[in-house]
């Protein structure tokens, strides 16, 4: 089983043990099947979705009312994101093929093909120029996003999949998360590897940069999230507390917190300065296939069965 399929079939078991969060969430309901990957747009008012039902979704973050949706063609939903600018969304498949589509209405711009098997993960560069791309097939692939060539590709250098992939803030360069439990940094015009960041004990489900671009973050199956200097060396923190495997971590905008989400069904936001643990969000007890944080850090969407659902965070100082 590849390290794709193991996310998958963990994240589709995964149930959290808690009463929901208060207040209610907003739910969004129209896919058929389990949601397995969401996300914010840059400015927090729209989600794109996908799942296993072979489609792609565009929501009102604000009301939940349905913008869109596009059928894929016999293929699962894996991965999904917005471009920088909020004009595109890109939609990863679990058949390795990636489709840019107009975000305000569907309308497909273009198909990327190169990869071989399910797509993990996906990233837009800041500037808008370059896509990234994390499979199961081993590689981390950069795209060109004007024309949608394939401009670089650049093995993990081992068996097992790219898992995790986020830009720097000035684009420059890519991060990457693989389940031989590494972390490396690359350089996104060469594919020069910069940095390899080891100390996590199981595979990277997570990477995130700082908004000072000044550093890295990381979440693993090891239960942990960790904070790196992004020139490379040591982790600066470790933030431990989880019972599960970490599913997606992000800074806050000024860089002072961080916010992991987990499949033991909680929302963590720590201090980055000293690793505290600020506030803990149970967020209900279904299951959770997808989550993503909007910009403000002040709102997660989650996916499951059905439905995506937009819950409150709690404020911290």
């Amino acid at each position: 089983m590849t390290l794709a399929l193991r996310i998958a079939a963990v994240m589709l078991l995964a149930a959290a043990a808690a009463l929901p969060a208060d207040p209610e969430p907003l739910l969004l309901r129209g896919h058929e099947r389990w949601v397995l990957a969401v996300q914010f747009s840059p400015d927090g008012k729209r989600i794109v979705s996908g799942g296993d039902d072979e489609s792609v979704k565009v929501w009102d973050a604000q009301t939940g009312k349905e913008l869109w949706s596009m059928r894929e063609e016999r293929a699962a939903v894996t991965a999904v994101t917005f471009s920088r600018d909020g004009k595109r969304v890109i939609a990863g498949r679990w058949d390795g093929v990636l489709k840019v589509r107009d975000a305000h209405d569907g309308r497909l711009l273009a198909t990327l093909r190169g990869h071989t098997e399910s797509i993990a993960s996906i990233a837009f560069s800041p500037d808008g120029k370059q896509i990234a791309s994390g499979s199961g097939d081993d590689t981390l692939k950069v795209w060109d996003a004007a024309s949608g060539d394939e401009a670089l590709d650049l093995p993990s250098g081992n068996e097992y999949d790219v898992t995790a992939v986020a830009f720097s803030p000035d684009s420059r360069r890519i991060v990457s998360g693989d389940g031989e439990n590494h972390v490396k940094i690359w350089d996104a015009h060469s594919g020069e590897e910069l940095a390899k960041l080891t100390g996590h004990g199981e595979p990277i489900s997570a990477v995130a940069w700082s908004t000072n671009g000044r550093r890295v973050a990381s979440g693993s199956w090891d239960r942990t999230v960790k904070l790196w200097d992004a020139r490379g060396g040591a982790a600066v923190v470790t933030l431990s507390g989880h019972e599960d495997e970490i599913a997606r971590v992000t800074f806050s905008a000024e860089d002072s917190r961080i916010l992991s989400a987990s499949l033991d069904g909680t929302v963590k936001v720590w201090d980055t300065r000293g690793g505290a643990a600020l506030a803990t969000v149970r967020l209900g007890k279904e299951k959770v296939t997808a989550v993503a944080f909007s910009p403000d850090g002040k709102r997660v969407a989650t996916g499951g069965k059905d439905s995506v659902k937009i819950w409150r965070l709690p404020e911290t100082k």
